[in-house]
């Protein structure tokens, strides 16, 4: 005969609000934010390289179409049967938005080590700092808000860039 105390129990669902917690806090730490950062810091030279190449013949559109798959993921960009367009279209428009997007990823992530780091760069006077007048609360300032924040925010900011970038490229490398 069978008990309920027999029967194997179901550990009890996560709390919905821990686990969204829970994956901004390892956002930072994955694989997909570092492929999406690498992508937002190398779609500027590799366009910038593909213009001139475009124009002698160069394949420039599969090398940004590879670049897109590689690090984002997006497979449905050469999914269509018809006629691709060229890199030089897209090398030309996208490089106002990949420039903009490497700038605010590179900005964006230096802002994290240096502000944990803080003491390092402080000087002697920290009194007009934010925090101050004490070393600690200049350094608890700068670390949890600066630091801590920005580690936290990054991923998704460049999340948001690389979103764009993915539209531009499908719509411009299909």
């Amino acid at each position: 005969m069978t008990t309920t105390r027999d029967l194997p129990t179901r550990p009890p669902a996560p709390d919905p609000t821990s686990v969204h917690a829970w994956n901004l806090v390892r956002a930072p730490f994955t694989a997909t934010t570092w492929r999406r950062t690498a992508y937002a810091l190398l779609a500027l030279p590799l366009g910038l390289a593909c213009i001139p190449l475009a124009l002698v013949g160069a394949p420039t559109a599969r090398w940004q179409r590879g670049l897109v798959r590689r690090f984002l993921g997006a497979d449905s960009i050469d999914s269509s049967g018809r006629p691709r367009a060229g890199g030089l279209p897209h090398a030309l428009l996208a490089t106002p938005l990949n420039l903009i997007s490497a700038f605010i990823t590179l900005y964006g992530w230096a802002i994290v080590p240096m502000n944990l780091g803080w003491p390092l760069r402080a000087g002697d006077d920290y009194s007009s700092a934010w925090g101050g007048p004490t070393f600690a609360g200049a350094w608890a300032f700068h670390a949890v808000l600066g630091g801590i924040g920005f580690l936290l925010l990054m991923p998704w900011v460049v999340r948001g860039l690389t979103a764009v970038q993915v539209r531009v490229a499908r719509s411009l490398l299909s």
